[in-house]
């Protein structure tokens, strides 16, 4: 293989990796006003406040599940043998 050649294949390289690269960046964040962090407008973030809130309210009717232990393989592992006593 020749020098140009090899000039070449390194070109291509370079291209491939930059336009995968390029294909990876966020999209053009431009129209984005200072301060805004987020595409939702006003109305979906209050509306999201007031679904949160919602299902807040809704889950202090509920009995806190959490301080239930549970054992989730209970029903198939077997019970612990049985400490036979020595008199």
């Amino acid at each position: 293989m020749n020098l140009l050649q090899k000039t070449i294949f390194a070109a291509l390289i370079v291209i491939l990796l930059i336009g995968a690269a390029s294909a990876q960046e966020k999209e053009d964040l431009g129209h984005i006003r200072a301060g805004q962090n987020s595409w939702r407008t006003e109305q979906e973030k209050n509306n999201d406040i007031a679904v949160d809130r919602d299902y807040q309210s809704t889950m202090k009717r509920f009995p806190a599940a959490e301080k239930k232990k549970t054992d989730p393989w209970g029903d198939i592992r077997p019970a612990p043998p049985v400490a036979a006593k020595h008199n």
